[in-house]
């Protein structure tokens, strides 16, 4: 009888009360789900201290240890990244720090002449202020990150000085697309009618199709340098690769990320027959980085470590052999054109769109309610960005953590489908010995709580991997 007399008076609150109250309650729900689940696999860790019978054919004793510590490490980070991330976003609901900043962005604008009736200018300030915050906040996260954790277990190559002129570079260029593509956006809002969401939704998916179309060959190289692949034994295979899925390749890149840090990666981008593959130095066991002093062509030779780098890279590069044989970089390939040969790249933008279009049709639907407003300190004005800001970001949140949950799953179904696609492309022996030696070079532990790994994993376990490749090996 109490309980119901509690929940009935729970709902004798005003409404704003509730739907703040529930934005709250769900958002530490969820916190605690994920503190539960990383606590799961926490215990892997630090009881998993021997390779399991399973694993001893493919991983060594020291690297499994390695591997171990690390995760331990990251999950120690995580863990305390996360219930500062947790607590700091309640206190910014409970003590108004979103109204806070919004008069506060109309401070700043009365001082430049912008009286009320510049919203879209008072948005973009909001915006900016905020986005400095995050980053501010964010910083000493990111420093430890990068120069304890990844430092202490040989990953990190940057230096200080790299790494400040890096997140400065990327907050200006951050700035550059945000504050143009938000006022437009708002401006849409505006000037829509009844059916703005439609133009809403529209333009947000020229501008997503834009940057992807811009990004690698204009806003990356800001921050990489990417140098054609020379020449070689390797490019003529990916090339013949290529053409023989009808994959139309134009250009194949190698970015130095190993000014950065020894993890590896390899993706593809580009629109209709104008597409790119770009592979991390870090992924090519035979690539030397070009020699700036000298201007020797770049070559698939045998590294000479530290050959050609900038000084404040050189002092920190590890001492350290990585990377894949050409044989397993064009299994890793393989497994990449899978991807798009299977349209998995297509099916991922169009349950984008159809989720962005569902978002502002509720956007459209709800923007008229003064008390989602209330809920969040707005009793005299409703802020377009505000209103975008509280749907998107907090009322959406149950359903964005379904949806996450959803894609997560349909991944891994489309990483197995991805990994069978190069099965039958002769390559299962090489993406066999390719998926063992980057979860060696990245220092992946290959022991997982079921549960833990349904919830995060985008890819599926390594060992649930390598079996399915297993039998087309022995074939």
């Amino acid at each position: 009888m109490g309980m119901w007399a509690s929940v009935d008076a729970m709902w004798d609150f005003p409404a704003e009360k509730r739907i703040f109250g529930a934005v709250l309650l769900f958002s530490w729900t969820v916190y605690l789900w994920e503190t539960f689940l990383a606590q799961r696999q926490r215990r892997i860790y630090k009881t998993t201290t021997h390779v399991p019978p399973e694993l001893e054919q493919i991983m060594d004793s020291d690297t499994f240890e390695k591997s171990r510590l690390y995760q331990l490490d990251k999950s120690t980070f995580s863990f305390w990244s996360g219930l500062y991330s947790e607590v700091e976003g309640t206190f910014i609901l409970l003590f108004g720090g979103i109204p806070y900043l919004w008069r506060l962005s109309g401070r700043f604008c009365s001082s430049a002449g912008f009286g009320p009736e510049y919203e879209i200018i008072q948005s973009l300030v909001f915006l900016l202020l905020a986005t400095l915050f995050s980053a501010l906040t964010g910083l000493p996260w990111s420093l430890y990150n990068t120069f304890v954790i990844e430092e202490k277990h040989g990953f990190n190559h940057q230096t200080l000085e790299f790494f400040m002129k890096d997140a400065i570079k990327k907050f200006i260029v951050t700035q550059c697309i945000l504050l143009p593509v938000s006022s437009l956006l708002l401006y849409i809002i505006k000037i829509g009618g009844d059916y703005f969401f439609i133009y809403a939704w529209l333009f947000t998916l020229v501008v997503s199709l834009v940057l992807v179309t811009i990004y690698a060959d204009y806003i990356a190289p800001l921050f990489d340098k990417f140098t054609p692949l020379p020449e070689g034994k390797l490019k003529q295979e990916i090339e013949v690769m290529a053409k023989s899925i009808d994959f139309p390749l134009t250009k194949v890149y190698v970015v130095e990320g190993s000014k950065r840090s020894s993890h590896s990666n390899a993706y593809f981008y580009g629109f209709f027959k104008n597409k790119r593959i770009v592979l991390f130095d870090t992924l090519l066991e035979e690539y030397s980085v070009p020699n700036k002093d000298n201007q020797e062509e770049p070559g698939l030779e045998p590294r000479n470590e530290g050959e050609g780098d900038s000084e404040e890279v050189k002092s920190k590069v590890k001492n350290k052999k990585q990377g894949c044989k050409n044989e397993e970089v064009l299994a890793v390939l393989g497994h990449e054109l899978g991807h798009w040969k299977l349209g998995h790249t297509v099916k991922n933008i169009i349950i984008s769109q159809m989720n962005s279009f569902l978002c502002f049709f509720l956007f459209a639907v709800l923007i008229g309610r003064r008390e989602l407003f209330a809920a969040f300190g707005f009793y005299d004005s409703q802020p377009t960005l505000i209103g975008l800001l509280i749907i998107f970001q907090f009322i959406f949140s149950p359903y964005n953590e379904v949806l996450s949950f959803c894609l997560t799953v349909l991944s891994r179904r489309f990483e197995f489908q991805a990994d069978a696609f190069a099965k039958k492309l002769g390559k299962a022996k090489d993406l066999y010995s390719a998926l063992i030696k980057l979860n060696k070079d990245n220092l992946g532990f290959p022991v997982s709580d079921w549960l833990f790994s349904t919830w995060h994993y985008s890819h599926p376990p390594l060992l649930e991997r390598l079996q399915a490749l297993k039998n087309a090996k022995r074939d």
